[in-house]
């Protein structure tokens, strides 16, 4: 969704701060989640492992969901790449804070996707 869009023509700035800022903090994530989850420390402790049946369907989800946001990127314009390009920036380490792998493994992936979808770019469709 363009952000101008959902936050008029004006606030397109104001809709890319919005959205960086939501990174900041995962969208307003704390310990357990957000302040507004039922779920709380003690339920979730409760929850057993997940078996690897379930296990194989988050990796067959993550791989269809990678592949579903590699075709909206191929038909994406410039400035949608490099609003992309942009947040993967935001998330990664900045040199006064500790680095977390996960969050450098994950603006990597970001880059990755749209440098796999520029692969698609100009290509027919099958």
């Amino acid at each position: 969704m363009r952000l101008d869009r959902h936050f008029g023509s004006a606030g397109r700035c104001q809709g890319q701060e919005f959205a960086l800022a939501q990174w900041d903090d995962e969208g307003g994530a704390g310990p357990v989640g957000r302040d507004s989850d039922l779920a709380s420390r003690e339920s979730q402790s409760d929850v057993p492992p997940l078996t690897n049946t379930e296990l194989v369907q988050l990796q067959v989800r993550v791989i269809a969901l990678e592949n579903l946001i590699i075709a909206l990127l191929v038909q994406a314009r410039e400035p949608q790449l490099e609003l992309v390009r942009e947040m993967a920036a935001h998330i990664s380490p900045i040199p006064v804070f500790t680095p977390h792998r996960l969050t450098i493994h994950a603006a990597a992936e970001m880059i990755s996707l749209v440098d796999r979808a520029s692969k698609f770019r100009g290509w027919p469709p099958s």
